[in-house]
């Protein structure tokens, strides 16, 4: 059989190649040795300027940016900067000055010169003051060896002082807050309520202070702020029968424990006030007690070593007061206040 032959057909056509166009050309940065590192003899430039331009220093020693043109160094601007200085200057002892009419700077400070050992012997102090001795203050004398002043409270555990009572009165407002956002009754009016209500407390224990001395005739400033500083430890047994009622409340007894706590440091405050301010209310420099004399500032000062005394109606009347204050008013003042 013969087969029959075929044409060779034409060779198929593929399709054209279409390659890819780049939308977003990138150029590939060209990459560089690092430089070579500079020699200690070259000089280095200043940040922030160009080679060779240095800042040039003011008249007051400071280096200013070439932006201000000069500015500070203009005449007129110093006088402007000399004035402002003045001002303030003579605003700050305008300010000094008439703070110092109604409290004595340097005297405050006094009561402010505390330590972390006496903070924390003070608080053991006021809770715990039953067996303590002796309560009578220290005492240094001066260059001259006839007067003498009392040692601050860094010195001397019996000194009165005032950053005790300002950080617990704080703390008293911060706790209060707290324990009320704890039962879910806080608000943001609370903090300020209760700061005003402390505040106002605080106040009226102040009026009866200045009414006792009036009527007393007790006229030393420093006795009065022995006064104030001592009203203020209160707030450290209040803040321990808050803490103590709320952390013992899930026992049930919430109610017993409460008035426990506050009792014993009523008691505790009540003591600690009554030995404290017999020195101050029921001051004794007879010459037959020994020691030197420290006459108060109201005393006249006669040139003499005459000793400052009290008569027999005003040392009991002090006394008085003294057994009324340090268990009558402060009772008062503790009870509204851990409610």
């Amino acid at each position: 059989m013969h087969r029959p032959t075929y044409a060779n057909p034409p060779p198929a056509h593929s399709p054209p190649l279409h390659h890819p166009v780049p939308q977003h050309v990138s150029s590939v940065p060209h990459l560089r040795s690092p430089p070579p590192p500079q020699s200690q003899s070259q000089p280095q430039q200043h940040y922030g300027y160009p080679t060779g331009a240095a800042p040039a220093p003011s008249a007051g020693g400071a280096y200013i940016h070439p932006g201000f043109g000069g500015f500070m160094s203009d005449p007129t601007a110093q006088m402007g900067f000399q004035v402002g200085k003045s001002a303030v200057m003579a605003g700050q002892e305008y300010v000094e000055q008439n703070f110092n009419r109604y409290v004595n700077v340097s005297a405050l400070k006094h009561y402010f010169n505390v330590s972390n050992s006496y903070v924390i012997n003070k608080l053991f102090l006021v809770l715990f003051p039953w067996r303590h001795r002796p309560w009578s203050r220290q005492q240094r004398l001066s260059h001259n060896g006839q007067d003498g002043f009392f040692l601050p409270p860094r010195e001397d555990v019996n000194s009165p002082d005032m950053y005790i009572p300002v950080m617990a009165f704080v703390t008293y407002i911060l706790l209060s807050t707290l324990l009320a956002g704890l039962h879910g009754a806080f608000h943001p009016e609370l903090l300020g309520s209760a700061a005003t209500y402390a505040f106002l407390v605080v106040v009226f224990e102040i009026l009866v202070i200045k009414l006792a001395i009036y009527l007393l005739g007790i006229n030393s400033e420093s006795q009065l702020l022995d006064l104030l500083a001592y009203s203020g430890y209160k707030f450290v047994g209040i803040i321990v029968t808050l803490t103590a009622t709320e952390m013992l409340g899930g026992m049930g007894r919430s109610g017993f424990i409460g008035l426990a706590v506050f009792f014993y440091t009523y008691q505790a405050n009540a003591f600690f006030l009554l030995r404290s301010l017999k020195y101050v209310l029921l001051p004794d420099h007879s010459p037959s007690q020994g020691g030197n004399v420290f006459l108060p500032d109201s005393a006249p000062n006669t040139g003499s070593n005459v000793p400052y005394t009290v008569s027999r109606t005003q040392r009991q009347n002090r006394s008085y007061f003294l057994f009324l204050y340090s268990y009558g008013v402060q009772l008062f003042f503790m009870w509204i206040l851990s409610r």
